[in-house]
């Protein structure tokens, strides 16, 4: 089988990787428009869960990537000055371009070779492909050349980002909630690397103007938000790698497939970065496609038994994804709380959690907050 895979991200090298692996005979083109060495962002987060599903399929690239990851097991909010830490909640992060560079160097030592700084502008480019995979993100050209036909839908949430890095190293994976006299911001920030960390600010649109950010060059926007998170970056400067602020993209396509053209990753769907699932998504996305076209003779049968086995898992996290984005669009209200209920409200906005799975999941956070909320109840 000859294939085709346009993008050189995390879901597109996993996927080139793991069918050459198990096919050493097939004949896999991955395409990719920027260089080796180069991506957008800093960081990026494995849930303990995501990384356990990962090893189930493959442990030998999750023991190549462990040792570059760095991990702790809670959360920590900053609320007026007052923290709080919610145990039980392990995550494991590394830095974008260390997990692609990791990702290359598995691709070809099967044998795969992508083929960087090389931009795919028509699909007429590949004929002679028995299977296009498009794991080219936000703006896949394959997604936007058959829309109609792939059910595509897409609609923005309100609040606006950056996307920084800094120097300063955060010991666990942290959220930092200010208001100022023009409105509230939050920064989810943690460390990927011993040196470095990621650092997204938040805030509504309402903020957004209040601060004149459309008027703003990338410098500017970022002196501004140092100056008001000085105290959690201790000083420390922002760095920024193409750091404009955007709204964050809700993209979904009711038909995975069309023809001999199939989407995975941010191609396919986006999650919201407050639940840290992207990368996550798009390498199980790789997974199922390889074991769909593993069980199917042909690969049209493939791709549905693809969309059919894959697609209600996806939306359930999606669905998630969105309420968890919800809660964070109304994060200025939720600062009214006093600190264990804004917690508590934090930790169950996706509506996965309920107080039975915090007690097991979170011990030392749930003794905390139902001691508060007895000591409210008796006075």
């Amino acid at each position: 089988m000859r294939i085709a895979v346009i993008g050189g991200g995390p879901g597109g090298l996993y996927f080139g990787y793991l069918w050459k692996k198990r096919h050493p005979e097939a004949q896999i083109d991955v395409f990719e428009q920027s260089s080796a060495d180069v991506t957008w962002g800093f960081g990026v987060v494995f849930s303990d869960e995501a990384l356990e599903f990962l090893r189930a399929d493959d442990p030998e690239t999750v023991d190549a990537i462990a040792p570059h990851m760095e991990s702790w097991e809670n959360i920590t909010l900053n609320l007026r000055g007052e923290s709080v830490a919610i145990d039980g909640v392990g995550f494991s992060s590394i830095g974008r371009l260390e997990l692609l560079k990791l990702l290359q160097q598995r691709a070809r030592e099967v044998g795969v070779t992508p083929q960087f700084d090389t931009q795919i502008t028509s699909l007429d480019q590949l004929t002679g492909y028995d299977l296009i995979v498009a794991s080219d993100g936000l703006n896949s050209l394959v997604r936007r050349t058959f829309e109609g036909d792939f059910g595509m839908s897409l609609s923005y949430s309100t609040n606006k980002f950056a996307w920084y890095g800094t120097t300063k190293r955060f010991d666990t994976l942290s959220q930092t909630f200010i208001k100022t006299d023009r409105g509230a911001f939050n920064a989810h920030h943690y460390r990927y690397s011993p040196t470095m960390s990621t650092f997204l600010v938040e805030c509504d649109h309402a903020t957004w103007q209040a601060y004149g950010f459309a008027n703003k060059d990338i410098e500017q926007s970022k002196a501004i938000c140092e100056d008001i998170f000085v105290d959690t970056l201790g000083g420390r400067s922002l760095i920024s790698n193409r750091s404009v602020w955007r709204n964050f993209p809700w993209i979904w396509n009711e038909h995975w497939s069309f023809k001999n053209m199939v989407l995975i990753g941010d191609a396919l769907h986006t999650a919201h970065f407050s639940i840290g699932s992207g990368t996550r998504l798009a390498i199980e996305d790789a997974i199922a496609l390889v074991k769909a076209l593993e069980s199917e003779a042909h690969v049209a049968t493939a791709l549905a038994r693809y969309q059919a086995e894959r697609k209600p898992i996806v939306k359930k996290l999606v669905a998630a994804a969105r309420t968890s984005a919800d809660w964070y669009e109304h994060f200025g209200e939720h600062m009214k709380l006093d600190l264990m209920d804004f917690a508590y409200s934090y930790i169950t906005r996706s509506g996965r959690i309920d107080d039975a799975r915090l007690r097991a999941m979170s011990p030392a956070f749930m003794a905390r907050y139902e001691a508060a909320r007895a000591g409210r109840s008796s006075s």
